[in-house]
């Protein structure tokens, strides 16, 4: 079997369960929205305050089957960030950061924008984070099992990030990859359960990853 020819490695989800992890990440998403709406209102006046700059910040990602998307998130950098091309954002003294999105970026609250990315099918809550096709081509040239994350939807959190943290290096992209190729072969509905889970008491304890 082969999917765009892009290659195949066995899903550890069947699809009954991955159509099921569709319909819940739809639904979870549009309460999700509900729920956090004045938050997302006060997120979206904050950075308005700061620079009067856009509170969104789109930017070209590649998902499922190697398909381009746009993906959304608060705007934690300034204006014009990546005037000089693609850069690798540093959590620590990143001079490109307002205030504001520091602030964003500590709580993750930058990335609330990507339950519309849910809810469109571009993403699902869990999955391989997206990548720049920039990026891609760089741990492609290292590693060419990445076209395998092909498969699936790339998610908002991860395994790979819970276990590897921020990537800013290519080695620790590469070292990303191997943990999303494991979780591909493993995912089921208990480990979508235990990344959410981790994720959620990383955030309210105010843990980086």
């Amino acid at each position: 079997m082969t999917i765009l020819n892009y290659g195949y490695i066995a899903d550890g989800m069947n699809e009954i369960e991955r159509d099921s992890k569709r319909l819940i990440d739809f639904l979870v998403a549009i309460i999700c929205i509900i729920l956090f709406s004045p938050l997302f209102i006060i997120c979206y006046f904050a950075i308005k305050r700061e620079d009067h700059g856009p509170a969104i910040f789109k930017q070209e990602r590649i998902g499922r089957f190697g398909r381009p998307f746009y993906i959304y998130k608060f705007r934690s950098m300034k204006v014009n960030a990546e005037k000089n091309g693609p850069q690798l954002t540093k959590h620590k003294d990143d001079s490109r950061m307002t205030k504001i999105g520091k602030f964003l970026r500590h709580h993750h609250l930058d990335e609330l924008p990507q339950l519309w990315n849910v809810i469109k099918g571009d993403m699902s809550f869990v999955g391989p984070r997206p990548e720049r096709k920039y990026y891609i081509d760089k741990i492609m040239e290292k590693d060419s099992r990445y076209l395998y994350l092909y498969q699936i939807r790339p998610g908002v959190t991860s395994y790979a990030t819970l276990a590897n943290g921020y990537t800013d290096t290519i080695e620790k992209m590469l070292k990303r990859l191997e943990l999303d190729l494991y979780y591909l072969e493993h995912r089921s509905w208990i480990l979508d359960i235990k990344i959410l889970g981790m994720t959620f008491l990383k955030i309210v304890f105010g843990r980086k990853f």
